[in-house]
C-alpha cells in the first residue's frame, strides 16, 4: 500500500507537487493523466525515494520514505526512457541489474524476456533495438523480481497495435496477481482499459479523480 499525505515539492519558487492525499491499494491499476509538466513524474519519483519532498509524507508498505526507509525494495519501475547498456543483449542487461541484488535466478530472468515477447537467446545488442523493443525490455526489467508495486511512466510507448495489447495483458495478469500497478499516460484509450481508478493532474495538483466499476 502507498500513502500519500500533504505532498508538497518546490523547486526554488516552483511549485510542482502541491498538497497532493492519496491511499493506493494492491490489485488495482491506477492512472496518473495531464499534461507534459504537470507533476506526475516527480511523484513518482518521490515515491522511489529519488527526490525529497519539501513537506507532507509518503508511506510505502507503512514506511516513510526518506525517513524509516531511503528507497522502497519493493518497488519495480520505469521513469522516463529506460536505460540500457547498448553493447549488450537484453539477458546480459537484465542479468547486470539482477545481481545488484541477487534475488532471481537466470531462468527467472529469461521466463520474463519471453513474457514480454522478446528472445532471451538473441544476441542482438540493445543499441540496435526498436523504441517498442526497449519499452518491452523495460517492462521485463520492471518485473522480473516480481516486486508488489509497479510504477510505469509512458510503459507502452513506442508499442505497435500488437505490442500495445500484448504489454496491455502483462499489466492487467500482474494486477490479477496483487500488485499495485500505478501508470502515467497520454494514452487516454491505456488508462481507459487499464485503470480501476484515475487520478488528473494540473500544474502539481490533483484536479480530478474517478473511480471505474
Amino acid at each position: 500500500m502507498i500513502e500519500i499525505e500533504n505532498l508538497t515539492k518546490t523547486f526554488g519558487t516552483q511549485t510542482v507537487i502541491s498538497d497532493v492525499s492519496g491511499i493506493f491499494y494492491p490489485g488495482k491499476i491506477y492512472g496518473f493523466v495531464g499534461r507534459n509538466g504537470s507533476g506526475k513524474t516527480v511523484l513518482m519519483k518521490m515515491i522511489l525515494g529519488f527526490i525529497k519532498p519539501t513537506s507532507g509524507t509518503i508511506k510505502v508498505n507503512g514506511k516513510q520514505v526518506g525517513k524509516e526507509i531511503d528507497i522502497p525494495d519493493d518497488i519495480g519501475a520505469i521513469i522516463e526512457t529506460p536505460g540500457f547498456l547498448p553493447e549488450y543483449s537484453a539477458f546480459q542487461n537484465l542479468k547486470l541489474m539482477a545481481m545488484i541484488r541477487g534475488k532471481i535466478t537466470s531462468k527467472r530472468i529469461r521466463e520474463t524476456i519471453k513474457l514480454v515477447g522478446l528472445d532471451p537467446d538473441s544476441k542482438k545488442h540493445v543499441g540496435k533495438y526498436s523504441l517498442g523493443m526497449r519499452q518491452r525490455l523495460g517492462i521485463a526489467q520492471a518485473i522480473m523480481e516480481d516486486p508488489q508495486i509497479l510504477l510505469l511512466d509512458e510503459p507502452l510507448n513506442g508499442l505497435d497495435n500488437e505490442g500495445v495489447e500484448e504489454m496491455r495483458n502483462v499489466l492487467l495478469k500482474q494486477k490479477d496477481q496483487g500488485k499495485l500497478i500505478i501508470i502515467a499516460s497520454h494514452s487516454k484509450e491505456d488508462i481507459d482499459i487499464l485503470c480501476d481508478e484515475i487520478f488528473r493532474f494540473d500544474h502539481g495538483k490533483i484536479i480530478g479523480h474517478e473511480v471505474r466499476g
